[in-house]
C-alpha cells in the first residue's frame, strides 16, 4: 500500500493545484482516493481537500509508470520501493503521453471499434475499463465513451457495421458504466437526484452516463431507466422529496413533442425540485428548466444543488 499521506504541516495544495502540478486530472484523482486510499488529502471544516506538496513526486511516477503502459491497480497502490523498482525495469517510452491527454484517449476508439467489429466481449470490457481507471469518470465519457459511440454511429452509416453491433456496444458499455457507477452511489450522502427518460423515449446510455456524472459528483440516485410514465416519474421525485428530476432524451426524440412533455412535468412538480434535462433531443431552455450541453455542465450544476 503507499505510504501515508496525510500530513498537516508544511506547504499543501488544494486538488486543482495538485492536478497541475502532476499532470493527473482531478477526477482520476479522486476516483484513485476512492479506490486506492491515495492520495489521502486533509479535509478542511468546509469540505475541501488539502494535500502535502511532498506527495507530487511520487504522484508523476505514478503518471510516468501509466503512460508506460502499467494498469492503474498495479501502480497506484504500489508501495514506493516496488514503484521505484517498476520504472527502473523498464526504459521510458520515446513518446509517452501523460494519462490524461486528449490524444492518448481518442487513440482508444479505433481499438475499441475494432473489437466491437469482432464482438470479442472480454476484451472490449477490459479495455473500456481500463480507459476509465485511467482518465477518471467524466474524462472517460468525453474523449472514449462519446466518440466511440459517434464512431459505431458512423461506421453504421457507412454499412461497415449492422444494428447488432451497436445493440452489442449498447449492452457491454451500460455493463462498465453500470459497474462504475454503483461504488460511487454506496458512499453518495448528497441530496436524492432521479434519473429517467420520458415515455417513448428508448435509449438509455444517454442517462447511463449522466447516472454515472451524478453519482460521481456526490448526490445520492435513485434510477428509473427508460420510458417511466409522467404521472408516476412526478408522483416518484415529490413523495421521495428529491432534490432534482434528470431527464435524457435522445435525437431520436420529436423536439416539439419533448418540449410540451417537459413542460407538462415542470408545471407538476414542486417549485423546489430542479428540471434537468440534456441529450441531442433536449428542448431550448425555458424557465425553471435547466437544459445541460455538455456532462460537465451537468455536473456542475449538480454539485451546486448539492450545496443549496
Amino acid at each position: 500500500m503507499p505510504e501515508p499521506a496525510r500530513e498537516t504541516k508544511g506547504a499543501q495544495l488544494s486538488i486543482g493545484a495538485l492536478s497541475r502540478a502532476t499532470g493527473i486530472p482531478v477526477e482520476t484523482l479522486r476516483t484513485w482516493e476512492s479506490r486506492y486510499g491515495f492520495p489521502a488529502p486533509e479535509r478542511r471544516p468546509s469540505g475541501h481537500r488539502l494535500y502535502s506538496l511532498s506527495i507530487v513526486p511520487r504522484l508523476r511516477r505514478v503518471a510516468e509508470a501509466l503512460a508506460r503502459g502499467h494498469r492503474a491497480g498495479q501502480v497506484v497502490p504500489a508501495s514506493e520501493a516496488d514503484l521505484r523498482q517498476l520504472l527502473a525495469a523498464a526504459p521510458p517510452s520515446r513518446v509517452a503521453s501523460p494519462p490524461d491527454s486528449p490524444s492518448r484517449a481518442t487513440g482508444d476508439v479505433p481499438q475499441l471499434l475494432r473489437l466491437v467489429e469482432s464482438f470479442e466481449s472480454d476484451r472490449l470490457t477490459h479495455a473500456l475499463l481500463s480507459a476509465s481507471a485511467r482518465l477518471g469518470p467524466l474524462a472517460f465519457l468525453e474523449t472514449v465513451v462519446a466518440p466511440l459511440l459517434r464512431a459505431v454511429g458512423e461506421a453504421w452509416a457507412k454499412g461497415r457495421l449492422q444494428v447488432r453491433h451497436e445493440h452489442f456496444l449498447s449492452e457491454r458499455l451500460g455493463d462498465v458504466l453500470r459497474s462504475l457507477r454503483l461504488p460511487l452511489e454506496e458512499r453518495a450522502d448528497g441530496p436524492l437526484v432521479v434519473l429517467s427518460t420520458l415515455p417513448g423515449e428508448a435509449h438509455g446510455l444517454g442517462l447511463q452516463m449522466a447516472a454515472l456524472v451524478v453519482a460521481f459528483a456526490g448526490c445520492r440516485i435513485l434510477y428509473l431507466g427508460t420510458e417511466t410514465p409522467v404521472p408516476d416519474l412526478v408522483a416518484l421525485t415529490r413523495d421521495l422529496g428529491a432534490r432534482a428530476l434528470a431527464l435524457s432524451v435522445s435525437a431520436s426524440g420529436r423536439k416539439p413533442r419533448t418540449a410540451a412533455l417537459v413542460r407538462h412535468v415542470r408545471g407538476m412538480l414542486p417549485r423546489r425540485t430542479a428540471l434537468l434535462v440534456g441529450g441531442e433531443g433536449a428542448p431550448p431552455p425555458f424557465p425553471g428548466v435547466q437544459v445541460f450541453a455538455d456532462l460537465r455542465t451537468l455536473e456542475g450544476w449538480v454539485r451546486e444543488i448539492g450545496r443549496t
